[in-house]
């Protein structure tokens, strides 16, 4: 089947065959000969001087090439948007797990034996282990120095909070006078809700080799934005980014946790120092307490309604916890933007928000999966539920009367462009049996749920060979969302051939830059770009079919496209869900689930399945289980046994319902789905376990311990 119709085929993975096979090569398993392992000493304090570090013994083990400090990368900082977590730590650690020296050795049993030889002198000092806390007027400033800091991209200066520990802050008003509103309200409700930091989790870890050859610094790595990784690491060591060539192969999992690197900023140091490449393959007790998991938070929201429901005033207040350094983050604001405007995808016609990401001296905050709005979420739809049932009207029917239509005004300030809320909900109800009497401890809860379709440029290039095949290349790589496949299946439609005529290969830097996977746009600009190339061959053919000009070239021809994505769209779902809970115990069942999606046109249809069941189960993980608790300001739970992911066993029945509006701004039409479904998975759950309880649980984890907590001051 060739052409659009194509689409509606199931796909076979272009990268399928190799990873069922376990023939993929990941950073960890690529063989560099002559390659020297790097081990890091961590601070065990969550905030300290550092006194003096004392590393002879380490230096003098056999085996070992290198041992480097602070002192030795010259006030070097990382970072993604604002340059501000020290390569090495040279005179304070601000998080347990903050690096003070590094070790290359012959091997990564050696490197670690001399990590344990360094003897780090400490002066332990104060802790801010709260936000409240870093945020008195009397708090000290955890960053000081931080107007020095670097902040990326001549976007202007780093912009400011009004408290020297914020690490971003926005204030904002949209539509009308919001006090006025509010004022005229028949009833103003006011709740608050907590989330706690959960950890992305990928299955591969972080891993980085880097070596220098001549004045070229060559990094392979596990990041999945390699040109911005390029750019970073020239800003911070003080190199033209042309002399940073950066490749990542397959990645094994990112849910947002691939964005920010640390390690390759210390092989480099050490590289030089050596002479040979040098590698780091991060454990996963690191992954778990010195990465950059999701954002605690912190929501306080209120609202204002009309005598039939109808919201006339919202206002919100979120603080979410940046723990040590912002650099985990690329927005210029530097905010979790996602959880900036609470209320997303519902009528309000003026509306104020405040949000603040604090530092903290907890593991640095970073970006996961649909980044802010699983705490937005779960607050707003909590809230909204709390509403209804205090104003007496059911759930269902004051999320009808709330919902956006497309032009209305939204949270944001701007009209609605995106599907049709309303026919994702009544589809839901529909699918769950809305009416259908429960019996006692049984529920059903609901959720909206928009994201924004991603936006960007970037460039691809087609070569049509004699042979008729046709060769694909791209900067982006694959972490397992099917990238590759998507060019493939639109360039084939596009032209009209088989599939399998058609091979994606990817580049490295030394080819035009590429944005790299995040933000929910590889559907949008990479799509758009590998439609725009098929088009831009089409008409350099002259419209004659692939396999006849192929017959006549004497020469391959090749094309190449830039292309910018700049439209604005939002994909959207609706939850359902029905749970059962136990009275005696606070244990929570689910017991079905239902989502209502629409993301377009439909490209990959194996892969948005996965997509979307990988989104739920994400989801369901927050709203149940997860939780990287600190005590101390140290991460409890180091390994897989302690933090609780959900397995296949935990997952209940679960039914995807699409539909589609036909209106996507995205390559046929089609929309984002990768963060699309998790966020309202917390926040469908909790209103289930209230309809089915009436216990209203603030705070993720919905545990058991929790539900009883709040059936008992219920009772």
């Amino acid at each position: 089947m060739t052409g659009p119709a194509l689409f509606m085929t199931p796909e076979r993975r272009l990268d399928g065959t190799d990873k069922i096979s376990g023939a993929t090569k990941y950073t960890g398993d690529i063989e560099f000969p002559g390659a020297l392992e790097a081990a890091f000493v961590r601070s065990p304090y969550p905030h300290a001087r550092i006194r003096s570090v004392d590393a002879v013994r380490a230096r003098a083990l056999p085996g070992v090439r290198a041992v480097i400090t602070g002192a030795d990368v010259g006030g070097a900082r990382l970072g993604r948007r604002l340059q501000d977590w020290p390569v090495l730590c040279w005179d304070e650690v601000l998080f347990v797990g903050d690096r003070v020296a590094a070790v290359a050795a012959d091997s990564r049993a050696i490197a670690e034996e001399a990590v344990r030889l360094i003897d780090v002198d400490y002066e332990e000092l104060p802790a801010l282990l709260d936000m409240e806390a870093a945020l008195r007027p009397d708090a000290p400033a955890l960053h000081p120095e931080s107007a020095s800091y670097r902040f990326l991209e001549g976007r202007g200066p780093r912009p400011s909070g009004p408290h020297p520990n914020h690490q971003g802050y926005v204030s904002e008003s949209h539509g009308g006078d919001v006090d006025a509103a509010f004022a005229g309200a028949v009833r103003v409700f006011e709740h608050e809700f907590t989330t706690p930091r959960i950890h992305q989790l990928a299955l591969e870890p972080h891993a980085a080799v880097v070596w220098i050859v001549g004045d070229r610094v060559h990094v392979v790595s596990t990041n999945k934005a390699p040109f911005t990784l390029r750019d970073q690491m020239a800003a911070s060591l003080g190199l033209e980014p042309g002399r940073i060539v950066v490749d990542n192969g397959p990645i094994g999992g990112d849910f947002g946790g691939k964005g920010l690197s640390t390690d390759e900023y210390v092989l480099y140091f050490l590289a030089r120092v050596t002479g040979k490449p040098v590698r780091a393959i991060t454990r996963m007790a690191d992954e778990l307490t010195a990465m950059n998991p999701r954002h605690a938070s912190r929501i306080r929201l209120r609202t204002g309604v009309d005598a039939t429901g109808r919201i006339v005033a919202h206002e919100s207040h979120a603080t979410f916890d940046g723990g040590a350094y912002a650099a985990g983050k690329p927005t210029p604001r530097l905010m979790v933007e996602g959880g900036v405007q609470t209320l997303e995808g519902y009528r309000v016609p003026a509306s104020r928000h405040e949000a603040a990401v604090v530092y903290t001296n907890h593991v640095p905050g970073g970006h996961m999966r649909a980044p802010g709005q699983p705490q937005n979420v779960f607050a707003s739809e909590s809230h909204l539920d709390i509403i209804a049932r205090e104003l007496g009207i059911s759930p269902l029917e004051l999320r009808r009367r709330n919902l956006a239509h497309s032009g209305d005004p939204v949270t944001s300030g701007g009209p609605w462009h995106g599907p049709d809320l309303h026919a994702l909900l009544d589809r839901a109800a529909t699918e769950i049996d809305a009416d259908r009497k429960r019996g006692p401890g049984r529920g059903v809860g609901f959720a909206i749920g928009v994201r924004h379709v991603g936006t960007g440029s970037t460039t691809i290039t087609l070569r049509l060979d004699r042979d008729g095949r046709i060769e694909v290349t791209t900067g982006v790589g694959e972490q397992g969302g099917g990238q590759h496949t998507l060019i493939q299946r639109i360039v084939a439609a596009t032209l009209a051939v088989d599939p399998a005529r058609v091979s994606v290969r990817r580049l490295d830097t030394d080819s035009p830059k590429d944005p790299g996977i995040g933000g929910s746009r590889v559907t949008p600009v990479h799509g758009g770009a590998a439609r725009a190339a098929a088009e831009a061959l089409r008409e350099k053919l002259g419209g004659r079919a692939i396999a006849d000009a192929a017959a006549t070239l004497l020469e391959p021809i090749e094309v190449s496209v830039k292309y910018d994505a700049t439209a604005a769209d939002h994909g959207a779902c609706a939850h359902a869900m029905e749970v059962a809970v136990d009275a005696e115990t606070g244990a929570v069942r689910v017991l079905e689930a239902v989502v209502v999606v629409d993301v377009g046109q439909v490209i990959n249809p194996v892969g948005l399945r996965g997509q979307l069941e990988g989104g739920f189960v994400y989801g369901l993980g927050m709203a149940l289980t997860e939780d990287l608790a600190v005590e101390h300001g140290r991460i409890r739970a180091s390994n897989l046994g302690d933090y609780k992911l959900p397995t296949i066993a935990d997952v209940p029945p679960l039914r995807i319902v699409h539909l589609n509006d036909g209106h996507g701004v995205g390559p046929y039409g089609a929309r984002s789905s990768g963060e699309l479904v998790n966020p309202g998975v917390p926040a469908v759950l909790a209103n289930a376990v209230a309809d089915a309880s009436g216990a209203r649980v603030h705070t993720l984890p919905i545990t058991a311990e929790r539900v009883w907590t709040a059936l008992q001051a219920k009772n």
